[in-house]
């Protein structure tokens, strides 16, 4: 399936929660989205980073996510 909705930027990074519920991806757009895998719909557009973001990672909780950006920060 293809979920579309990063701007025409390159997607760094995708991981399934621990649940395998939803899917984060992290993109160059400066965006991370939660996606719905079954549905295929993004759920959440999370904003804040001024450049690239490059990693995401849920946390065992199922309820916090990091990510990491080539801006030098952790969200």
């Amino acid at each position: 399936h293809i979920l579309h909705g990063h701007r025409s930027r390159p997607v760094y990074s995708v991981v399934y929660s621990p649940d395998g519920k939803q899917l984060a991806s992290a993109s160059g757009d400066r965006t991370v989205r939660i996606w719905d895998p079954y549905k295929r719909e993004c759920m959440r557009k999370l904003c804040g980073h001024t450049d690239g973001v490059l990693s995401v990672a849920y946390h065992p909780n199922e309820i916090e996510l990091a990510s990491a950006s080539a801006d030098k920060t952790v969200r």
